[in-house]
């Protein structure tokens, strides 16, 4: 499917910048003048040389065809991945057929591919011969107790920070500031509860967010003790909750689910970052079997992971999921075929229906801040200071989430919509629906909004 006649689109490449910068600046560098020697093959593999700032242009190859995303090669000395030559060159590819023709690659393009697909081979190798740990399943039985044992000390310290916050009253957290949080959160990092320590982090940080802040602790409070509880209590819960309890915890999972092949559309892919991980989510929806996956990847701090699959492409492939009631997390297995082109668009629901989507799958994880929704036939509106999603042929709507109602990718949807009816998907939780690709009613290529 990246044979020499098949293009993405300029929105399907810009999806792949690592941030806004990348974006405008590759775009600038997506036009014929600043290269030369440019080529394509029909096996997916994409070069060019690009004049810089030096003597010697920078020499940029791109595999196109490799299953889990495209893959970059440049001798310029960015840090970012992909680096503004890469994007450049893909923006090049993906316009005009004449600017990027067919024909052999280079000697140093070739030696990078032929590279890679050595280390490639030989990490396969390595995964089907397993490792030393999972020879010895007694040990890992033993390591899995002595964390368990921690994991209960710690979620025993946590019950009790949360019963003084409760006994000297919601105003005494204000009073006491962020670190005594941290310092809680601290003490579950020793415990190797990261799930709790992140969870303690954000119950610092919200006396500090403005009006209405006691009534939010309150239930962060309440899901924290409830998540605490369940662990203590996780040999009395059904399999699957017991799962998605240690899942909240910060426990470790396999993918052990039935390899399920399908074709899957991408349907977004957005990046968050903290001081130490990048992380990538990437949704998927499987278009015969109906189901959406989430896959993730990461990357250290200030590097974009290495999985990229470009919004609204297609992929033959095998994803299995992880454990746990309402799980959608899942990973990518085999691919048949790398990512192409498609014309196929997820299925749709109303802002009433998508409601009580979100409120059924609390019932199977009450911790989920929210699920994937494709709104069907919904108008950008503005409500007061505000904006909403309204359905077009009902009264109901959908308010956006705060951080939807100031990023870029609401101006985007607007301009999409027009005033009419487009389709929409997203993530809806308890502040809202936050839109992260859209498609207009009529034909035509999805727009990331993320």
């Amino acid at each position: 499917m990246t044979q020499q006649g098949v293009r993405w689109t300029a929105d399907q490449v810009l999806a792949l910048a690592p941030d806004a910068a990348s974006r405008k600046a590759g775009s600038k560098l997506g036009a014929a003048g600043p290269w030369s020697e440019a080529g394509s093959s029909d096996e997916g593999t994409v070069w060019g040389l690009c004049k810089g700032s030096g003597s010697k242009p920078y020499q940029t190859v791109v595999d196109i065809a490799d299953t889990a995303g495209p893959a970059y090669k440049c001798s310029c000395p960015s840090r970012k991945f992909p680096c503004k030559h890469a994007l450049g060159l893909l923006l090049l590819w993906a316009g005009e057929d004449d600017a990027v023709p067919a024909g052999q690659a280079p000697d140093w393009a070739e030696q990078w591919l032929a590279g890679r697909r050595k280390r490639t081979e030989e990490k396969r190798a390595a995964d089907a011969s397993g490792s030393p740990a999972a020879a010895d399943p007694e040990a890992a039985r033993r390591r899995a107790e002595r964390r368990a044992e921690r994991i209960t000390a710690g979620a025993g310290e946590l019950e009790q920070r949360l019963t003084d916050l409760l006994r000297t009253g919601l105003a005494s957290a204000e009073q006491a500031g962020y670190g005594v949080w941290e310092e809680t959160a601290a003490r579950m990092v020793d415990a190797q509860a990261p799930g709790l320590a992140a969870r303690a982090r954000e119950l610092g940080a919200i006396p500090s967010s403005g009006p209405g802040w006691p009534v939010r602790l309150l239930e962060e409070c309440a899901l924290l003790h409830l998540l605490d509880q369940a662990w203590l209590r996780r040999e009395r819960l059904p399999d699957g909750l017991a799962a998605t309890v240690r899942s909240r915890i910060g426990l470790p999972g396999s993918a052990d689910g039935p390899p399920l092949r399908d074709s899957w559309l991408v349907l977004a892919q957005y990046d968050t970052a903290d001081a130490k991980l990048t992380t990538r989510r990437i949704w998927l929806h499987g278009m015969a079997s109906d189901r959406t996956s989430l896959l993730l990847s990461y990357g250290a701090a200030g590097r974009a992971p290495e999985l990229a699959l470009p919004v609204g492409l297609a992929l033959e492939a095998e994803v299995s999921a992880f454990p746990g009631a309402g799980q959608l997390r899942a990973a990518l297995g085999e691919q048949f075929a790398p990512p192409g082109p498609t014309t196929a668009r997820p299925p749709g629901v109303t802002t009433e229906q998508a409601a009580v989507r979100y409120g059924e799958a609390l019932r199977d994880d009450p911790w989920l801040d929210a699920v994937p929704v494709t709104l069907d036939r919904v108008v950008p509106t503005p409500d007061g200071d505000s904006w909403q999603l309204a359905d077009a042929d009902t009264e109901s709507a959908l308010p956006l989430t705060p951080a939807a109602r100031s990023r870029p990718g609401l101006w985007r949807l607007v301009a999409l919509s027009g005033g009419a009816p487009v389709k929409v998907f997203g993530e809806l939780g308890h502040r809202g629906f936050t839109p992260l690709t859209a498609w207009p009613q009529a034909a035509g290529e999805p727009v990331s909004l993320c």
